[in-house]
């Protein structure tokens, strides 16, 4: 057995996760280089010889006031290669957020499947494993990769820190459409486990269509109940706060909101709502689109030993 720990690395804009990570399982960071050019390309490799190593890249794939969700998309696929270049004997990335997730299906004519066309990319980079948090889709992800992929689901870390803040209330898990609704399912069950205490289930209906989202029937009772709206996304939080809307007129008394991935890409339109008393998200992307004025709403839920216990059991082995 192969006693030598992976060698880690974490590409600009994801060093911070990457430290996290790091720190629980009491290795370190690597060094490596990159390097921008006056035309928009870029290089970057390893400082550190890889030679016969495993190696774990940390990049979460979300676009940021520097790189678009593109432009890391390819400095991980060309750091993955360098390193196989350079004798790595197995390149693991960790994609906290896997940018194209929800681009998993045919929707119109010739329409394309970027979820598989990213997985192909990742492949021919040399990339042997991947590791993600909470996919959009997790049959689409298992299907689209050929090589070992893995789904980590933030849905008891969401239940533990949400679980003290509801006391002896009556509880609802809402999705906020029908294709969520095994996701609050799943969420449900641990929760009302933590909680000792039955916990019920909503369902919002939603069509989404060029002119924008509509259908606004709740199926299932809030009334009088705090309501948690559980998602594994917040783009532009419309999802979410019709789904509030409805829980209101339902006669909820609570209101609150939970998402893996916090894009929040109408910066602090959700908040600025006053539909949820609090929002909980993971640490998967950082939230720099939202004011200041935002953060007493939002809570990050940490995810590094999350990942670093998948890590600490695979990450020497096959």
């Amino acid at each position: 057995m192969n006693d030598t720990p992976p060698m880690l690395f974490a590409l600009q804009g994801s060093q911070a996760y990457g430290n996290a990570v790091a720190q629980r399982l009491g290795w370190k960071l690597s060094a490596h280089e990159e390097r921008d050019y006056e035309d928009g390309e870029h290089k970057c490799w390893p400082g550190e010889s890889v030679d016969g190593r495993s190696v774990i890249v940390f990049h979460s794939l979300f676009g940021d006031a520097h790189h678009s969700a593109h432009d890391k998309l390819c400095r991980l696929l060309f750091f993955c290669a360098a390193l196989k270049d350079a004798g790595a004997n197995r390149v693991t990335a960790v994609t906290p957020y896997l940018c194209y997730g929800r681009k998993d299906r045919k929707v119109e004519f010739q329409d394309a499947t970027i979820t598989r066309y990213v997985a192909r990319l990742m492949e021919s980079c040399g990339v042997d494993r991947i590791v993600a948090l909470d996919v959009h889709n997790p049959s689409a992800f298992d299907n689209a990769y050929r090589i070992p992929s893995w789904n980590l689901q933030c849905t008891q870390l969401f239940a533990q820190q949400l679980a003290p803040l509801l006391g002896e209330q009556s509880v609802t898990v809402v999705s906020p459409d029908v294709g969520g609704i095994k996701r609050a399912e799943r969420f449900r069950l641990v929760l009302a486990d933590l909680l000792g205490r039955p916990v019920s289930v909503a369902m919002m209906e939603k069509h989404r269509q060029q002119a924008g989202l509509s259908g606004d029937h709740l199926v299932g009772n809030v009334a009088g109940r705090t309501a948690i709206v559980f998602d594994d996304l917040i783009s532009t939080g419309q999802t979410l706060l019709r789904a509030a809307q409805a829980c209101r007129q339902a006669g909820v008394s609570r209101m609150l909101a939970a998402a893996t991935h916090g894009l929040f890409t109408t910066g602090g339109e959700l908040f600025d709502s006053g539909a949820f008393e609090r929002v909980l998200v993971a640490d998967s992307i950082a939230p720099f689109r939202l004011p200041l004025r935002c953060m007493a709403q939002l809570e990050i839920v940490d995810t590094s030993t999350l990942v670093a216990d998948l890590l600490a059991y695979r990450g020497s082995g096959p």
